[in-house]
């Protein structure tokens, strides 16, 4: 893994270092090597992405929350804006996929979630309702931060991305230098509402943000197997 093009704050380090092998491991899940090698099976894909659009509605919803606690207007709208640009930015990625893949609005809406994902979105509106704001910021911040390493880590390790990769607009989206700025953002906001938290719930943040990696991993491994809920 390749240092990060953007500042990472005191805080941010800690969350990550406690994180440190599982965050590892989504670099190494085989359905990340698959979608950078261009061999993972469509069908699989077809499930992530379908699955995805619903767990960014959820993060939306999170996003949208802890807007509504922060007392800086300029804090306000940067969350309110995060809302959007997973809802406007990330669902164009999914527009177009669907349109290759065969899914559309409704089979979305219509589709069950998985136990994985059913379990991350819960873990994150309830860090976004109940938690500190440090807590909230720290559940949410693992699915930007990681999905944009990996993408810049693939994006080192292809060399290039061509054309004809059958998963190039993903590699593309999230290997984009414009995100830097996105991170500078968030993790500025994760170290201002640390600085402002006692310990016991910086101790917390950084147990959410672990969580929240552990379930990036699973949301991985729930594509990877077509999960379904066993009863």
């Amino acid at each position: 893994m390749s240092a990060p093009a953007f500042e990472v704050p005191p805080f941010a380090k800690r969350c990550l270092e406690a994180a440190r092998a599982q965050w590892g491991a989504s670099f190494e899940h085989p359905f990340v090597l698959a979608l950078a090698e261009g061999t993972l099976d469509a069908e699989k894909f077809r499930f992530y992405q379908m699955q995805d659009a619903r767990y960014l509605e959820a993060f939306a919803d999170a996003a949208s929350l802890i807007s509504t606690r922060c007392v800086s207007p300029v804090d306000k709208l940067w969350f309110v804006d995060a809302a959007r640009m997973a809802l406007v930015v990330e669902g164009e990625l999914h527009a177009g996929y669907g349109e290759k893949l065969g899914y559309g609005p409704e089979e979305i809406a219509a589709m069950e979630l998985t136990p994985n994902n059913r379990a991350y979105q819960d873990h994150m509106i309830s860090a976004a309702t109940r938690g500190t704001l440090v807590e909230a910021v720290g559940a949410l911040t693992p699915c930007p931060w990681l999905y944009i390493a990996l993408g810049q880590h693939l994006l080192e390790r292809l060399g290039t991305i061509e054309d004809d990769h059958p998963y190039a607009d993903w590699l593309r989206m999230y290997s984009d230098p414009g995100f830097n700025e996105y991170m500078n953002e968030i993790l500025g906001r994760l170290q201002r509402f640390a600085d402002a938290a006692d310990e016991a719930a910086r101790e917390r943040a950084v147990q959410a943000f672990v969580t929240s990696v552990r379930y990036e991993w699973m949301f991985w491994q729930q594509a990877w197997e077509h999960q379904q809920w066993p009863v």
